[in-house]
């Protein structure tokens, strides 16, 4: 492909290059790079891609897109945006697939992976077609999985995983959005069909600095939709409505003016229940997933599909269909008089949702076992802390994924909002052991709460990525007990 092909809508500074060149392959990491690619440097969070330029010439580079003039002797093309470059350029590499397919995206602190879970399975039943979808869980077309690194992968790859889409029939892609794809481009150059607000609470404040910079990233993808899904419960909705130019769908359980209201809510144990009412036409809901917090995300999964321009009784069949997500209030199979349950909850929000979902259902103890990852966010460490014990009956303080950081440090961190608690609680910094531990200290009718690793089936400790996954966990001690 020749490079003015691949630049046709980069915005461009300056040009050094022969711009009628064959290019053989678009790369931003020198250790993936081949002769004849164009090598894209762009400034990640930990190292900078122009201070590999020269690598990258000598591992061939044909030519190269940068911020600043190299120093190494090469044909190279001066932008103002790396990251929005590369966005681009793949995007013109594979074909531009995402003008092929209508884009589902789904953006908010919690929600995004069960929403688009149910937005996958209900878009299934509603065309009989494969579906795409980019998340947290993995990357799926149909039913075949591909793995993932990120909530939202680099531009190249999410341009890649698309044009696969295209190649494999699929008219819908359903995506989840982080605020740190939106606020480094990752999606740059997108145009969504459907955006969707789920809600907002303090979470990579690490990254963004203060809640207001994190909801002004998330604001971002609004402003790339044709529609927009927004829950107008939660306060930072307007800032989403503010930047969204396109059409705007609102939904609420507590504001009978939105577009559409969820009334009658009945939370079960197992599942629940609830009355769609939008403009003229009023249905009744189930899904199988408990807890307040499912209606909404039923309640955004019917707005994407209601903007998609599908009908709300098929809607509302195909969702009394759906299965929890792995890793999302999911319960794991023990034969005993008390459940145990997998979430994924690692914010103060979803931890207080979880927990209350399981006070709503339980004749026993809500016990929660949860700890915080390092290298991330540590102002919430002792919120987290102070929500499970004030929420919970009883808490097992333990590690999430340490990373670099010294796990006893992380549990300090914790224990600090749970100074004045007469919650009773046990720290057990080694997770398999202190899910062993909650295991032989359960109680008949307990809900016991893993909360924090959800979906993942590993542990990084340090720099090491271990396997671990809770479920394989309980099925061992059980096993082992006979």
């Amino acid at each position: 492909m020749k490079l003015s092909t691949l630049l046709e809508k980069v915005n461009i500074i300056d040009v050094k290059a022969d711009l009628d060149m064959g290019i053989s392959g678009v790369s931003y990491d020198t250790r993936t790079i081949c002769p004849g690619d164009l090598f894209v440097a762009i400034r990640g969070l930990k190292y900078d891609g122009h201070k590999y330029i020269e690598e990258a010439v000598k591992k061939g580079a044909a030519c190269v897109i940068c911020e600043e003039p190299p120093t190494a002797d090469a044909q190279y093309v001066l932008v103002e945006n790396s990251r929005k470059a590369l966005a681009l350029s793949s995007a013109a590499w594979f074909g531009n697939p995402a003008e092929k397919m209508k884009i589902i995206g789904a953006t908010g602190t919690n929600g995004k992976t069960t929403v688009t879970t149910l937005i996958k399975h209900v878009l299934e039943q509603c065309t009989e077609k494969k579906i795409g979808l980019i998340g947290t869980n993995g990357n799926w077309i149909g039913d075949k999985e591909y793995l993932t690194s990120y909530t939202t992968p680099e531009s190249f790859e999410i341009q890649k995983l698309l044009a696969m889409m295209v190649d494999e029939g699929c008219e819908y892609v359903i995506m989840e959005v982080s605020s740190h794809a939106l606020a480094l481009d990752r999606v740059h150059g997108i145009t969504f069909e459907v955006g969707i607000f789920t809600n907002l609470s303090p979470e990579h404040l690490d990254f963004h600095k203060s809640m207001e910079e994190y909801a002004k990233a998330k604001s971002l993808l609004f402003s790339i939709c044709r529609n927009s899904a927004i829950n107008i419960d939660d306060e930072y909705a307007q800032i989403m409505i503010d930047n969204a130019p396109g059409r705007v769908f609102t939904y609420s359980i507590k504001n009978e003016k939105a577009d559409l209201v969820g009334k009658n809510v009945h939370l079960r144990p197992n599942k629940v229940e609830f009355c769609a009412l939008t403009v003229g036409n009023l249905c009744r809901v189930e899904l199988k997933i408990p807890g307040l917090f499912s209606v909404y995300n039923a309640l955004a999964t019917i707005s994407a599909a209601l903007l998609a321009g599908f009908d709300l009784e098929i809607i509302t069949s195909a969702i009394g269909t759906c299965k929890s997500a792995k890793g999302r209030v999911e319960i794991v199979p023990t034969d005993t008089d008390y459940t145990v349950l997998i979430d994924y909850a690692h914010t103060p929000d979803a931890l207080m949702n979880v927990i209350s979902m399981a006070r709503e259902s339980t004749k026993g103890r809500v016990v929660t076992l949860f700890g915080c990852g390092g290298d991330r966010d540590k102002s919430k460490r002792a919120r987290m802390g102070q929500i499970a014990a004030k929420y919970s009956d009883f808490v097992v303080v333990t590690s999430d994924n340490p990373r670099t950081e010294d796990p006893d440090e992380i549990i300090s961190q914790i224990l600090v909002g749970m100074t004045d608690t007469k919650t009773p609680y046990e720290v057990i910094v080694n997770r398999r052991e202190a899910i062993h531990w909650a295991l032989d200290n359960a109680r008949p009718d307990d809900v016991l709460i893993l909360a924090g690793k959800g979906h993942e089936t590993y542990q990084i400790v340090g720099v090491e990525k271990n396997h671990f996954d809770e479920r394989e966990i309980v099925a061992d001690f059980f096993e082992v007990r006979g």
